[in-house]
């Protein structure tokens, strides 16, 4: 527990002396990002402290992440309600962050943390090291994240900017409706990705509505048009109506942290 507030914490913890250097700047990385980030989608730093020979990072203390509840529901997936109820709340924290120019670079499930045990539980985005921060016509050439979650255009050295995060929440979306990965393990998956090879075997694709399958294949659409589609769908002044309608609709509570997202007329432009 934090001494001074009493609430559960989680630290991180690199040994300077152990560990290679990339990793230190990875963490020192994370906590810059995370100082000025301050969102109810967002895990929260307490704070950072050193010796001589450790670096500590506090941070609040959540209850698994995304992954885990994936792995560990009845059929190894999350039904459509679910994954929507959640996939939201990453787009709302994205917005977030790419109102302020971040791109967090390594969205993927097991970086998903979750706020409690509840069936539709609130989410935050953790794990900054591979952040950056770029501006929205600006691009980076550099490779960082998960090669799973890799967008196209980051593998082909083409350089990416918001879209990076915007495809790897359609491979998080595909692995909580089916439980796992759209390549075939047994062929090159760099080359499955460039070309949109993804499988839709009948089980458990059969199952999900032809809505879902929609939302999909919109997020992983190679057209550029299409990898930038969810920042102007999250970014729309309506979103909130929106969601509350849908979850008015499913007989979902609607989270009251979705609406801190900021307001599109907020957003600076870029320099």
């Amino acid at each position: 527990k934090h001494r001074k507030t009493g609430r559960d914490v989680a630290i991180k913890v690199i040994d300077k002396m152990r560990f290679p250097t990339k990793q230190e700047s990875q963490l020192r990385n994370e906590v810059a990002i995370l100082q000025n980030l301050h969102h109810p989608g967002i895990v929260n730093l307490e704070c950072m402290f050193e010796t001589p020979e450790r670096v500590f990072v506090v941070m609040e203390k959540l209850h698994g992440d995304m992954l885990e509840m994936i792995l560990s529901s009845e059929k190894s997936r999350l039904p459509e309600r679910i994954t929507k109820f959640m996939v939201t709340q990453i787009l709302v924290a994205l917005r977030n962050l790419h109102f302020k120019n971040i791109v967090h670079c390594d969205l993927k499930p097991e970086n998903v943390l979750l706020a409690s045990a509840e069936p539709f539980p609130q989410v935050k985005l953790c794990d900054f090291g591979f952040a950056r921060i770029i501006g929205e016509k600006s691009f980076r050439r550099s490779v960082v994240g998960t090669p799973a979650y890799l967008a196209p255009e980051v593998l082909r050295s083409k350089g990416y900017n918001r879209s990076l995060d915007m495809w790897s929440v359609g491979v998080i979306v595909y692995v909580s409706l089916s439980g796992t990965f759209p390549f075939n393990e047994d062929e090159d998956i760099n080359d499955q990705i460039q070309n949109a090879a993804f499988m839709y075997p009948p089980n458990p694709w059969k199952e999900i509505s032809s809505e879902g399958k929609d939302d999909y294949q919109t997020w992983l659409d190679l057209r550029e048009f299409e990898t930038r589609i969810g920042e102007r769908y999250i970014t729309h002044e309506s979103d909130d109506a929106r969601w509350k309608e849908h979850a008015y609709e499913h007989n979902l509570e609607y989270p009251q942290h979705f609406i801190m997202a900021p307001n599109p007329d907020d957003m600076e432009e870029d320099p």
